[in-house]
């Protein structure tokens, strides 16, 4: 068995250095053109130089998403990002239309390409097309099961890459390729605006009875009838690797530095622990337990299962059951002194919980609370201040303080 990447989401520079810390593989990210999250902080050029050296320093790998259908105004300067990329050394571009695959086997013959799931590849002919095009890696349509891949994988050549995402949010659309939120608001999914109409609150109006609203209701469950469930298959990581998928791809660029160090996490121990002994492996209960304290909307298996349970009728809105509310800058293990950067606010005495990258999450007291002067203080409310705390175990730089909101 080859033993799959961890691939991560890299919304900004930061959570680049966060996944990569926490057991990345490489991560995915966009850059300053042409990719679906317009809305993300993506990298300017000065990041994506710093973020590639981060993480070949370490020897990672980051991909950048060219993977909008571009309209004839968007194919403006193509030429020229794509030039930029590979002057860069990114390790690959990940691309859905045809017309920027066939540029860049003009303009980067050398730079290789991955299929975006965008591109909803759901069988094995369509893969060997792409690869035939100079394409590498073929990123599976998330509506296909374990088998289907499988099947997939038995028919593409040994050195034709797959990858398919296995954690986080699912689009209600099939492959993603959404036209409600251009009709509704003229934001175009497919451009990287998505608005996510999916989430929001529907109800009915009869032809005959005009301004009269009626609650959509299935089995009395409620009215979000496009809200679709989370994706984790961290149940399942043998079936994953058994079916021979490559890369093992994390969503979530929009999701917070706390998110993605969680479910890296949380992932990596998990594959690791499989490769170290397949035959006697156990899956442990701390995985989920890290992923059900990040922001999450209920899981479930996807395609990959026959998984029909799909859809949140409730609410829309996120389970947030934890906060981050610091991450360690230093420490000095002979005062036991902490310097925090604060990312919610906490108070004198509070215990917090410690996520680090390896290792089972403990529980800290802060106590003596100092801004940076080294002045008292009761409790944190500045964003991303800079103080002093005493602990009772040694911490480590990089590693995450998170809080039970029943705490």
């Amino acid at each position: 068995m080859n033993k799959p990447e961890i691939l991560a989401p890299a919304g900004n520079l930061e959570k680049l250095k966060t996944a990569i810390l926490f057991g990345a593989d490489a991560v995915y990210l966009g850059g300053s053109k042409l990719n679906l999250r317009a809305f993300a902080d993506n990298f300017s050029d000065e990041e994506l130089k710093e973020g590639i050296e981060f993480a070949h320093s370490r020897g990672k790998k980051v991909y950048v998403t060219v993977n909008v259908f571009p309209h004839n105004e968007d194919l403006e300067g193509l030429d020229e990002y794509l030039i930029q990329l590979q002057d860069l050394n990114v390790d690959a571009i990940l691309v859905a239309d045809p017309g920027i695959i066939m540029t860049a086997r003009e303009v980067v013959p050398n730079l290789e390409i991955h299929l975006s799931t965008q591109a909803n590849n759901v069988n094995w002919k369509s893969g060997l097309f792409w690869y035939n095009q100079g394409v590498k890696r073929i990123v599976m349509a998330r509506e296909l099961s374990i088998e289907e891949i499988k099947g997939i994988r038995a028919k593409l050549p040994e050195d034709c890459e797959i990858e398919a995402f296995v954690h986080g949010s699912m689009c209600m659309s099939y492959s993603g390729r959404c036209v409600i939120s251009n009709y509704m608001t003229g934001r175009d999914s497919n451009r990287g605006q998505c608005a996510q109409p999916c989430r929001y609150k529907y109800n009915v109006v009869e032809e005959k009875r005009p301004n009269q609203y009626f609650p959509v209701f299935e089995d009395e469950r409620g009215t979000y009838l496009f809200n679709s469930k989370d994706l984790c298959m961290i149940k399942h990581i043998p079936e994953l690797v058994q079916s021979g998928i490559n890369s093992l791809k994390i969503e979530g660029r929009m999701k917070s530095s706390y998110y993605v160090a969680a479910a890296v996490k949380s992932y990596r121990e998990a594959l690791d622990s499989y490769f170290e002994n397949p035959e006697e492996y156990t899956f442990k209960e701390e995985w989920m337990d890290n992923l059900l304290k990040t922001s999450h909307r209920e899981y479930y298996t996807g395609f990959y299962l026959g998984d029909k349970d799909s859809i949140v009728y409730e609410s829309s809105s996120y389970i947030r059951d934890y906060d981050i509310v610091g991450i360690v800058r230093g420490y000095d293990e002979s005062t036991g002194e902490a310097i925090i950067e604060q990312r919610n606010k906490l108070f004198e005495g509070d215990v917090v919980e410690v996520l680090r990258p390896t290792g089972d999450n403990f529980k800290v007291r802060l106590q003596n609370l100092r801004d940076e002067k080294g002045n008292k203080i009761d409790a944190t409310p500045v964003a991303q201040m800079i103080y002093k705390a005493n602990v009772d175990k040694s911490l480590e730089e990089n590693y995450m303080l998170i809080k039970s909101k029943d705490e």
